[in-house]
């Protein structure tokens, strides 16, 4: 579903893209070509600053945020979600917050006023929060990291993970296809 938010912006959907029909997207969100958005995705950009503006979510090409997935922004920072970047079941990405390309963000995972590097991967349950974490670094499950962490402590990601990362977001890209022709036998 589709909503304005109160400052009267209304999500602009490529239309290669997939949106669940439960899924809800409001105000100034921008979704680009061949994005795959699961059941119970909430993508809300409703909040403005100070002197009354916002920032856009920018969901990048090609990736796909999946069922139950909440991303939503304090006082109008922006988000943005790179290309090829898969968000996991249940995550939440809450702004200011970049995503690069490439990226992977576990089921139940936190991002919050942080910056996730290119080819980074976050596993389940994850947290990371006022950090800026470089590209190809590897966040294992379960672990909190956050403006006290030492990045020589973090893992790089690995070429298994790496390549579980891509036959993601290769799914997901086949899901839009899939779900696209199916719309249009109902």
């Amino acid at each position: 579903m589709l909503r304005k938010n109160p400052s009267g912006h209304l999500p602009q959907v490529h239309e290669s893209a997939y949106v669940d029909h439960t899924a809800i997207l409001c105000g100034k969100v921008i979704v680009h070509e061949n994005v795959f958005i699961g059941p119970y995705a909430v993508i809300r950009a409703d909040e403005v600053d100070a002197s009354g503006d916002m920032e856009p979510i920018v969901i990048g090409a090609h990736s796909n945020i999946q069922d139950g997935v909440v991303i939503h922004s304090k006082s109008g920072a922006a988000v943005t979600i790179g290309e090829r970047t898969s968000i996991a079941h249940r995550a939440i990405v809450h702004g200011p917050c970049e995503v690069g390309d490439g990226a992977f963000i576990g089921f139940n995972s936190v991002l919050f006023n942080c910056k996730i590097g290119a080819g980074c991967v976050v596993r389940h349950n994850a947290v990371v929060d006022g950090i800026d974490l470089p590209a190809g670094f590897y966040v294992p499950s379960t672990e909190r990291i956050g403006p006290s962490s030492k990045l020589e402590n973090i893992s790089r990601v690995s070429v298994a993970a790496s390549e579980f990362s891509e036959d993601v977001a290769r799914t997901n890209n086949e899901l839009v296809q899939g779900y696209k022709r199916l719309a249009n036998e109902f």
